[in-house]
């Protein structure tokens, strides 16, 4: 063999061990990645929520974590977190190791409405966290006192245009979903009405019962028993579909503002750099429970409707969300803490 052939010979060797050592580079993570989720998980889970015991958010933590406990076989316990409009608790799972160890049972307030209501964050909505599933949505209703002389979306249109700025809504206080979900609508019809924030939606049910304030934008859960004793109107649901107990009530889109589309919803989170084996393994035991009867029994006792979501539907939910509630924040002329 020349000295040229052997050159040649000891060039395509090269390449084919390079070309080996990279394949088993990138191999190598892949099957890391298999492993931690064949045996994930292999202790205890901690289920972060950024909401104080008892409230709604809450028990959606913790049936979830009881169903994911039964069929894991690893503890999930839950750890209610809270302060700054969720951030603390949601700043926690952030900066925890992204093992698969920590989770956060977020909602639309913690994850998408932050951004715009805090000048500073302990963490990136869309960068710090990967996605799992979605869990639940809570439809709202637009319930009016008896005594308001709209009886439709397109009523209160007319009306409110009529009265520029005299025209009053309740909320269950500032920045929060029954004040920004009025204002998204205010945005849409070119309405100017003005806001009386509660401390809570108790009291802001309260207040429309009693005539105070002749409209509220709260959870159809808490309207219903008042909706159905007529004490109160439902005007619409604010969601993208009718409400399953309400279905006689139109969607605000159907009824006169195209495009209106406002639910309050839940979803479970990792922190960011989480192993996608192991993010695909949670996703298909949440998608598992969530389409079981047991869980829209319970859900519906709450008011609550499930739903689930591949990780891409979830992180595609928050990228348009984003951009929506700034915008609806800045228009309200809320200042961000």
């Amino acid at each position: 063999m020349t000295q040229t052939a052997r050159h040649s010979v000891m060039m395509i060797a090269a390449g084919m061990t390079a070309l080996a050592l990279a394949a088993a580079a990138t191999a190598q993570p892949a099957e890391n990645n298999a492993r931690r989720a064949k045996g994930y998980p292999e202790k205890p889970i901690r289920l972060v929520v950024p909401v104080s015991a008892g409230g709604g958010t809450d028990i959606v933590a913790r049936f979830i974590g009881q169903r994911l406990t039964d069929t894991l076989g690893q503890q999930v316990v839950v750890d209610n977190r809270t302060g700054a409009g969720g951030s603390i608790g949601a700043g926690i799972v952030a900066t925890s190791s992204p093992d698969g160890y920590t989770l956060l049972l977020g909602s639309v307030g913690h994850i998408t409405f932050t951004p715009a209501l805090f000048r500073k964050l302990p963490y990136d909505p869309q960068k710090d966290f990967v996605p799992i599933s979605l869990v639940a949505e809570q439809p709202f209703v637009l319930a009016a006192h008896p005594s308001l002389r709209a009886n439709s979306i397109k009523d209160l249109i007319a009306f409110a245009k009529s009265r520029p700025g005299k025209v009053n809504y309740g909320s269950g206080g500032n920045g929060g979903a029954s004040h920004l979900g009025i204002e998204l609508l205010q945005i849409m019809t070119g309405i100017s009405m003005i806001h009386v924030p509660y401390k809570g939606t108790g009291p802001g049910m309260t207040a429309l019962l009693s005539g105070e304030v002749p409209m509220l934008l709260v959870g159809v859960a808490t309207a219903l028993p008042h909706i159905k004793n007529g004490k109160v109107k439902a005007l619409a649901v604010s969601g993208q579909k009718r409400s399953q107990v309400l279905p006689e009530v139109p969607t605000i889109s159907e009824a006169g503002v195209p495009g209106y589309d406002f639910d309050v919803w839940y979803g479970v989170l990792f922190p960011a750099g989480t192993p996608s084996a192991v993010v695909g393994k949670m996703n298909a035991e949440l998608v598992r429970l969530l389409n079981s009867p047991a869980t829209a029994k319970r859900f519906a006792s709450l008011g609550l409707e499930p739903i689930s979501s591949t990780p891409q539907e979830f992180a595609a939910l928050i990228r348009r969300e984003i951009p929506k509630w700034q915008k609806v924040v800045k228009s309200a002329g809320i200042k961000p803490n």
